[in-house]
């Protein structure tokens, strides 16, 4: 029993850590473009 719940448990932070991976990569993308329409 407490295995499956240690098993559930990595799993989501594993799924919300690629989402919070996900959304860096965004505002870095979106901090980017920001500076190329600065420089135009």
């Amino acid at each position: 029993m407490m295995a499956k719940h240690f098993v559930s448990i990595a799993l989501i932070v594993t799924i919300m850590g690629c989402n919070t991976i996900r959304g860096v990569g965004k505002d870095i993308e979106k901090a980017g473009e920001a500076v190329q329409k600065s420089t135009q």
